[in-house]
């Protein structure tokens, strides 16, 4: 399989998956060497044409207030030591220019995006020094509501951005943090689209029109990242991308709600998955699948605002033969077998959320 064009991905949670697996010790896993019990290390990021990777430093709604702003400081330090720890391979960066210099010099740019506004526990102050600490976009929120703005997952209550949401917003623009709208109900999504002043991205989401579920993307709000110059990078969870696969994952979330679970929290519903992967797994998803949804976003939003999110390690299962972060080939050869040109692969790969960065770094103050 070929692939000419570096991968800029969205959002990976290996920090997460570091913390749950072995309390972030990083004596107890080799990720130079390889890690099984992952869906991510350096071999199969190398060997899936990675370039730069967004690592997502989520922690849970279950965690609030102090805690929340606490173990997100824990998720940043794992990610920086974890950089420190392999330095001819990861390079922390900040910008787009320090993201070529380390693609250059055959390093994997390292980023950080916190997942949730929960994590900064309604302080303007907090969110400015995760931005002094290298974040460089926040997820408004994750799967419950926060105080300022409604998930996409929740019961709407705000019916889009408060008067402190938008302020956020403004604050993230001035800074020169992304405004991340994966996770967040359509209404957030046009409200954040029209108080933004810089391009906004979606981490990891994908198009509703394809498969209709509340944490995909609808039409209307992709056509106004033409005017807003914002990238909607697609995930490859096969319940954002197959209609089959979301329509199995629903039963799983009714499941946990029966057992006495929270629907909206993955510590309550990963282990109804996990049951039913053995005893009753979804319908195949595929890359070509995935393919759809980028196809789809081209279509409707432009090439120039379609990138990739894959959402490793925040997952249990992914498409076939994408099972892990050396699946981006895969993806990339069924676009080039459908006619997308090498300069359009660049583009969808990294070309777009570089520009996309670019021009926020420059809107900011």
């Amino acid at each position: 399989m070929r692939q000419t064009a570096y991968v800029f991905d969205g959002h990976n949670d290996l920090a997460w998956a570091m913390r749950e697996l072995c309390a972030y010790d990083l004596d107890e896993v080799d990720l130079q060497v390889g890690e099984p019990r992952l869906q991510t290390d350096i071999p199969r990021l190398r060997t899936g044409g990675v370039g730069a990777q967004f690592w997502s430093v989520y922690v849970p709604c279950s965690l609030a207030g102090t805690s929340a702003v606490t173990a997100t400081l824990e998720q940043i330090d794992f990610v920086r030591r974890m950089v420190a720890r392999y330095p001819n391979d990861l390079s922390l960066v900040t910008t787009a220019h320090e993201v070529e210099l380390a693609v250059s010099g055959g390093r994997i740019a390292s980023l950080l995006g916190i997942e949730g506004g929960h994590s900064i526990d309604g302080s303007f102050g907090a969110l400015r020094m995760m931005h002094e600490l290298g974040v460089r976009y926040m997820t408004l929120t994750h799967n419950e509501n926060v105080a300022w703005a409604d998930s996409a997952t929740d019961e709407p209550v705000l019916h889009g951005l408060n008067e402190f949401g938008r302020r956020v917003v403004a604050e993230m623009n001035r800074l020169g943090m992304f405004v991340d709208l994966s996770h967040v109900s359509a209404d957030v999504m046009r409200d954040a689209l029209q108080v933004a002043t810089a391009p906004v991205i979606f981490s990891h989401s994908c198009a509703r029109a394809v498969c209709d579920i509340n944490r995909n993307v609808p039409d209307d709000v992709l056509e106004q990242l033409r005017g807003n110059g914002g990238v909607c990078m697609v995930a490859f969870v096969p319940m954002f991308v197959s209609q089959p696969a979301a329509d199995w994952y629903a039963e799983c979330l009714d499941l946990t709600a029966e057992r006495g679970g929270d629907r909206r929290r993955f510590g309550d519903v990963f282990p109804v998955i996990e049951e039913r992967l053995s005893s009753d797994p979804p319908p195949p998803c595929t890359a070509a699948d995935v393919a759809d949804h980028v196809e789809h976003i081209r279509e409707v939003a432009g090439l120039d605002h379609v990138g990739l999110g894959g959402d490793y390690d925040g997952s249990l299962f992914f498409p076939e033969q994408m099972g892990d972060v050396s699946g981006y080939p895969r993806l990339l050869e069924v676009l080039r077998d459908r006619g997308w040109s090498e300069s359009e692969l660049k583009a969808l790969s990294h070309g777009n959320v570089l520009r996309a960065m670019r021009q926020m770094e420059q809107l900011a103050d």
